[in-house]
């Protein structure tokens, strides 16, 4: 709809209507309404300003309050080792003891029916009583023990079955279906006689979809009312009930509902401590369980020289190894304080997360396309109706207005231009994503060998979805947060493109852009001269042209590749001192894709160089650079990193495009520019000013790494307002790449990389940017012609190599390139984030690129190509150069009818 307005299923379903058309009263909030919790947000939750964060079920956050209220605790008290007698040593006992108590109140029991062991998470804790529980084995005379999970289950139960087989134990997936079924059928009479131990895992909450399975399955089970298999199985039942999801947004009355073993993770209740979980044993099974490795704490006696141990009597004692994070458990304390002076207890914190939950349900169901298609498939058990059934998730796939759908991958990358934060994949619970997407067990294989693994961002499959999108609130979550993330809905699926920016955070937030950026469009092209009577180096301005002329022959020898003016053949490419060669800026990058005077593609030639010293600043455009053994000599060499040394990208960190870096291979310096600083120089090569890092991290990969300096830091920190440290990889440290060799390349051989993602080198096409620059302008609303120019858009990709001549994504049909006697293959496409919607002279986010190209690419934000050396022979100098001409080699399987006639033929390398 060319004027903007909503078609009828694109509107935003307003809240006053959604709850007087409840049938039942709904809560919002904590006594104050939602000017109350605005409040709340603002004093507690300040860093959330501008932030949507819609993953609680992932991790809950934890308010200010509780953090200084922490704080003060440690600063006023001394907490010694629990295990020591001294003063600070009995107040930690103590404490930690009161501790359990509020633990136990919490869940509305005490300690004469619980005890609570402290572990490591809710998966220790699952994983104490597998190895714990007393299975009794399969033989001639015993059917054995029985372990029982329902499929709708996080990994960690899943996990517990490969002890129980060790220990010749029975495991029997049951799925959500099958217990409804038991619970009709009813089970057979049991035998009190036989005490075979049998054991049932089932989550109160659904970590996929939020489902909440009954609690009263804990008593039908152990009972014997309900039998999870549908064979006869004489014994005795015990419940496991996994209540890490369930109890982050719900109270859990344990007087009720008593089961015999209870799995907590507190940092989804309070967001800190994290690391910290709770196994709650009921004191009828923990006679039972069994252990085989005792620590230090839990003996009452010990001989060193033979086999005589006596564990302690405290459950907790007995199974609590070693000296428990003491201080973590003391932090559980001002949890507790802070959640029930912020919110009056979990029974309002359920209602309130409801409430968001059905209202956001309710709207997404709303949502249609023009043709009445759905926007979205949510994945439930439930139709939301109350929160004895549904918990505060939402579990989704975006579909397209044929039903397709949209990968997770994509959404998130999307929704990350919103400042919105969401979860996608699988969540860790493979049975409900398998129940919800239809994704059969060889399916499941099916995906592995096409290299998709749990946690990554294959997101498609033959088109088929491989996960899903979640959201969840928390009870800081707000109705705007539920309403951003359904206006990002509406804008990105039912709108028409606005070409607008991003909402951005307000000044000083994460991802802010400044009001005033650096004008680089202003700056004259310039080639550096020399005089021929004294030899200085001057400037002269150059023209905006879209092409350089191709080298002359002069410049065409034999011996290098594109070699230079002057390059002393002698000098190694690594090691080369050159005068430095011609530069410009962006604004010179050509407006249309070339074209010959017949019509046609024109010469297939490099047309702009650019390399990227630091990794995630602005680039540096050069027309002829020498090539090293990883590339563009210099490219992505340093990197700027934060306060714990994580390196920063413009996806954290906009304002890093503004960073201007320029290297002199005269002076052997690179030069630092941002507006309003001063410029910096940093030498090319480490001194003994530069401090040596142990090891950074790029893309997975350890890479040794010198910090650059005080100075530079300082100067770094000062323009982005965030302590940061520029980073460079040691020259005596070689990162392999990981991507296959080539044909073409020895077995030996093995590429090197810089900093960079992926590979050596990206190129791109204009003839392909130039085909979303018109998709871009054709679903311009306002029809503005200089909407995305050239320029913009090629500066959004990043690449080192910017080439013409070729028709459309013709480059992602090659297998090898060969430049001069450069010899590339190349790799693949390049698979796009949330960086290409950032302007690289504003810093300013769009996200109408990143849109288009995956409506126009099938969903697949694929675009330029990775390139990596085939060999290289450093006898003498290599270059790039503009001007120099591309010869591609066609994989085999490609038909070449859709190619210029002047390629059709180039199917070997030069």
């Amino acid at each position: 709809m060319a004027d903007g307005a909503a078609q009828p299923g694109a509107e935003l379903l307003a809240f006053e209507r959604f709850r007087e058309a409840s049938a039942q009263p709904l809560a919002y909030g904590y006594g104050h309404g939602q000017r109350g919790l605005r409040e709340l947000r603002a004093r507690e939750f300040g860093r959330l300003a501008g932030t949507v964060y819609l993953d609680h079920a992932g991790a809950t956050l934890f308010p200010q309050s509780q953090l200084r209220s922490f704080t003060r605790d440690l600063l006023e008290n001394v907490y010694g080792n629990p295990h020591s007698q001294n003063i600070s040593s009995k107040l930690t006992q103590d404490t930690v003891e009161q501790v359990r108590y509020r633990v136990l109140a919490h869940f509305r029991t005490s300690p004469e029916d619980y005890s609570v062991i402290f572990t490591a998470g809710s998966t220790a804790a699952l994983k104490l009583v597998a190895e714990a529980f007393p299975w009794a084995s399969r033989g001639p005379e015993s059917s054995g023990s029985l372990f029982c999970y329902l499929t709708d289950s996080h990994t960690s139960v899943v996990g517990m079955r490969t002890v129980a087989t060790a220990r010749n134990a029975t495991s029997i997936p049951v799925r959500p279906e099958d217990m409804q079924s038991a619970e009709k059928r009813g089970a057979a009479a049991r035998d009190p006689d036989c005490q075979l131990p049998h054991l049932f895992c089932y989550p109160a909450q659904s970590n996929f979809s939020g489902t909440r399975y009954p609690l009263s399955w804990v008593g039908e089970v152990t009972s014997g009312r309900l039998c999870p298999v549908s064979a006869p199985a004489p014994g005795r039942w015990f419940v496991l009930l996994d209540a890490a999801s369930y109890a982050s947004t719900s109270p859990l009355d344990l007087s009720a509902h008593r089961a015999d073993f209870v799995s907590l993770s507190f940092y989804k209740i309070f967001g800190f401590p994290t690391g910290l979980g709770a196994l709650l044993v009921h004191h009828r099974a923990a006679p039972l369980l069994r252990k085989t490795y005792f620590g230090g704490g839990t003996a009452a006696a010990y001989l060193a020289g033979e086999d005589f141990y006596i564990p302690r009597p405290s459950v907790a004692e007995r199974f609590e190894d070693g000296t428990i994070p003491f201080l973590d458990v003391i932090a559980l304390k001002h949890g507790f304080d802070a959640l029930e002076r912020l919110t009056g207890g979990m029974e309002n914190v359920q209602q309130h997360t409801f409430t968001l939950a059905q209202y956001t349900y309710t709207a997404l169901r709303s949502l249609r396309y023009p043709s009445g298609a759905p926007v979205v498939r949510i994945y439930s058990d439930s139709a939301f109706c109350s929160p004895e059934v549904q918990g505060p998730v939402i579990n989704f796939n975006v579909l397209d207005a044929n039903g397709r759908v949209v990968g997770y991958s994509q959404v998130e990358k999307m929704a990350s231009l919103f400042n919105i934060q969401v979860r996608t994949g699988c969540f860790c619970n493979t049975g409900a994503c398998q129940r919800h997407l239809g994704i059969s067990d060889e399916m499941v294989k099916k995906h592995l060998q096409a290299g998709h693994v749990c946690g990554d961002d294959v997101d498609l499959v033959d088109g088929q979805p491989t996960g899903s999108v979640r959201i969840s609130f928390g009870y800081m979550s707000t109705l705007e947060d539920a309403q951003a993330f359904l206006k990002f809905i509406i804008a990105t699926r039912l709108r028409p493109q606005s070409s607008q920016p991003v909402p951005q955070a307000a000044p000083g937030e994460a991802g802010t852009a400044p009001a005033e950026t650096e004008a680089q469009s202003t700056v004259p092209a310039t080639v550096p001269t020399t005089e021929p009577t004294t030899g200085h180096i001057t400037v002269s301005t150059m023209p905006a042209t879209g092409h350089r002329p191709n080298p002359s022959p002069r410049e065409d020898t034999p011996t290098a590749c594109r070699a230079g003016n002057g390059w002393p053949p002698a000098v190694g490419a690594v090691r080369l001192h050159p005068p430095l060669e011609a530069t410009r800026p962006l604004q010179a990058l050509p407006e249309k894709a070339a074209a010959a005077p017949g019509g046609g593609l024109g010469p297939h030639v490099i047309t702009n160089l650019f390399l990227y010293p630091i990794k995630s600043c602005a680039a540096f455009e050069v027309t002829q650079w020498p090539v090293g053994h990883q590339g563009l000599l210099y490219d992505r060499s340093w990197m700027v990193v934060n306060h714990n040394g994580i390196c920063l990208s413009q996806k954290q960190e906009p304002r890093l495009c503004l960073v201007q870096p320029r290297i002199d291979l005269q002076q052997r310096i690179m030069v630092i520019r941002a507006k309003g600083m001063e410029p910096i120089e940093v030498p090319l090569e480490e001194n003994g000013e530069w401090a040596q890092i142990c090891q950074s991290k790029v893309c997975a990969d350890r890479v040794n790494t010198y910090d650059c300096g005080e100075k530079i830091s300082s100067w770094l920190s000062r323009f982005l307002g965030r302590p940061c440290h520029l980073i460079k990889q040691s020259s005596d440290f070689q990162r392999n790449a990981k991507k296959s060799r080539g044909k073409g390349q020895s077995a030996g051989a093995q590429a090197t990389l810089s900093l960079v993602n992926e590979a050596q080198y990206l190129l791109i096409n204009t003839s392909s940017v130039l085909e979303l620059q018109q998709q871009l302008h054709a679903s311009d609303e306002n029809g503005r012609e200089e909407l995305f120019p050239m320029r913009d858009l090629i500066s959004r990709f990043r690449a080192n190599i910017i080439t013409s001549g070729a028709s459309a994504f013709e480059e992602e049909k090659w297998e090898e390139i060969s430049i001069g006697s450069l010899h590339f293959q190349v790799l693949g496409p390049c698979h796009r984030c949330q960086m290409i919607c950032i302007d690289q002279q504003t810093g300013q986010r769009n996200q109408d690129v990143f849109q288009k190209l995956s409506e126009s690419r099938e969903r697949k934000v694929n675009f330029g190509v990775y390139l990596m050396h085939l060999s290289l022979d450093f006898s003498s100098p290599c270059f790039l150069s503009v001007g120099s001409q591309v010869l591609p080699v066609l994989k085999e399987n490609v038909e070449c009818h859709d190619l210029p006639a002047s390629e059709k033929h180039q199917n070997v390398v030069f």
